[in-house]
């Protein structure tokens, strides 16, 4: 088992890991060519995740420099306890010991969540798509020369060159202690953890989220959040489906202007019955699609009746993610954000705000759409458990 790292020496390699993805920028963004040109699918969002440019470098060593300056989330007392027999108690937070981070295309992921984790004093496993394998390989090898900088084990870092059939093999029977697994991809990637894995899973959910122009919308408002939730269609917190309230004045007007505005943007759209029947729109092929988070240029818009309905609708379909409600009133606006059930609702804002750095985390390790242990962007002071601290002088119970 490894000591966990003073506080200190994790910041000290987090800092040094900066400088180090910062000197070797180019020769990442040079190996990650490799990647991008040996991909030969044609899931754009997952192309879009594999690419690393001098943007997402830049992003990286935020997010370790923004991670060393952090509060250690360790240690840190919930309660305590004075017993009457003169023990003093404590609550205080622990790290899990051993997370596994398996993931698909993103090589940032080997660097912010893998951060995370280990800022929180966890031994990390990483476990990368093939996609992305000479990118993460690189990092990785950054990682160690920070840890060795430091006098840290290489192992507090460590790749697992897994095909599919030994990853199943370790999710069902690891060969090293595992406290942890967050799987970081597809609805798929995380189903095959959720089916093969013994030990407790974040699981970081679909998207599929929804905006509801309700009749007092501010239709300005609307076209923004709209728009904004469409402009990066790989991200988990993107716009799928857009509900507009019946009663909207001028709604005929609003859903044409929208319709036109999303053409620009080259996005596909559906409608439901009526929408599709009013504005010439391929109709959804069944119920189904509301389920369905696309992941691409791709859109559906449907007529409801009202703010509950509207309610109901969205907690039936939703990926439980994110949902946005468009209104002037705020009544209204209180009772959908107390209904909805998902892990962030909005009010006159963009779901595209659903991200660890925007909430004031500094970045995320995955976005739960489970409800324990930690709901929504899980950020460096959720990846703790907790322990109980006893101090006594003899006593016994009686």
């Amino acid at each position: 088992m490894n000591t966990l790292l003073s506080t200190e020496t994790r910041n000290n390699v987090l800092l040094t890991m900066a400088k180090l993805l910062e000197e070797h920028r180019a020769e990442i963004i040079n190996i990650n060519k490799t990647d991008l040109e040996a991909y030969k699918g044609d899931d754009i969002s997952m192309f879009d995740r594999l690419k690393v440019n001098d943007a997402k470098v830049d992003e990286m060593i935020k997010a370790a420099r923004h991670l060393a300056s952090q509060e250690d989330p360790v240690g840190v007392e919930r309660f305590s306890f004075l017993h009457e027999n003169g023990m003093q108690v404590y609550n205080k937070t622990a790290s899990f010991g051993s997370v596994l981070i398996i993931y698909e295309s993103r090589p940032d992921v080997t660097v912010e969540a893998a951060g995370i984790a280990f800022k929180s004093g966890n031994k990390i496993l990483l476990k990368g798509g093939k996609e992305s394998l000479n990118s993460n390989l690189k990092i990785v090898a950054l990682w160690h020369q920070a840890l060795k900088e430091h006098n840290a084990a290489t192992d507090w870092v460590e790749y697992l060159q897994f095909n599919r059939i030994e990853t199943q093999a370790f999710l069902e029977k690891p060969t090293q202690k595992v406290d942890l697994i967050v799987p970081r991809g597809g609805e798929r990637l995380i189903a095959f953890v959720k089916q093969h894995a013994t030990c407790p899973v974040i699981i970081s959910g679909r998207g599929n989220n929804f905006v509801f122009v309700e009749k007092e919308a501010d239709i300005n408002i609307a076209f923004d959040v709209i728009l904004n939730g469409k402009s990066k269609i790989s991200a988990c917190n993107a716009v799928d489906k857009v509900l507009v309230d019946e009663n909207l004045p001028n709604k005929n007007k609003f859903i044409y202007q929208l319709i036109s505005k999303l053409k620009a943007g080259k996005i596909e759209i559906l409608g439901d019955a009526i929408v599709a029947e009013n504005h010439n729109l391929e109709q959804i092929s069944s119920d189904t699609v509301w389920y369905e988070e696309f992941l691409d240029y791709k859109i559906v818009i449907g007529e409801i009746a009202s703010n509950e309905i509207a309610i109901v609708k969205i907690n039936q379909y939703s990926g439980g993610h994110s949902a946005a409600i468009i209104t002037k009133n705020e009544a209204v606006a209180k009772v959908f954000m107390e209904n909805i059930d998902c892990a962030a609702v909005y009010h006159n804002a963009s779901t595209r705000f659903t991200d660890g750095g925007q909430l004031g985390l500094g970045g995320e390790l995955a976005i739960s759409t489970d409800k324990l242990h930690q709901r929504g962007p899980i950020g460096l002071q959720h990846l703790v458990t907790n322990k109980w601290y006893v101090h006594g002088e003899g006593q016994v119970r009686n």
